[in-house]
């Protein structure tokens, strides 16, 4: 008996033999370039996009503006005393509301400022907002 012959059967093999082992992953490989672009059988389409809320549209404000002289502008539009009750009320029939932006003259007596509140407040108005100009540096 020689030592270190293989002609015996009786030996242990002691590599791994990675041919075996390499095909299979060669046919794997394979197996996926085919399978992924048939995997991938939908359309390029590009969707639009939706909302499933209702818009809603918001109305255009209301620019309301006393002069120093205590005229009434209705978006720079000039209107009687009388006329004011019955344009609030109809703007506070919309839904929704459009917003009142009161805009008042600095030198303007504060009563006709009151008045014009009190009418928009009876009239049922709910979104009132003074505009003022920032101060300058």
């Amino acid at each position: 008996m020689a030592f270190g012959t293989q002609d015996e059967p009786d030996e242990v093999m002691n590599e791994i033999n990675m041919t075996p082992l390499v095909d299979v992953m060669l046919v794997l490989l394979i197996i996926f370039i085919i399978t992924v672009p048939v995997m991938k059988h939908a359309v390029n389409v590009e969707l639009p996009r939706a909302s499933s809320e209702p818009e809603q549209t918001k109305p255009q404000n209301i620019l309301f503006s006393i002069a120093a002289d205590g005229a009434y502008y209705w978006n720079e539009q000039k209107i009687e005393d009388g006329e004011l009750k019955q344009r609030m009320s109809t703007e506070a029939a919309k839904e929704p509301q459009p917003e009142l932006h009161l805009r008042g003259d600095k030198a303007v007596r504060y009563e006709r400022v009151a008045q014009a509140m009190s009418a928009a407040r009876e009239a049922g108005l709910k979104k009132i907002g003074f505009i003022t100009e920032p101060e300058a540096k």
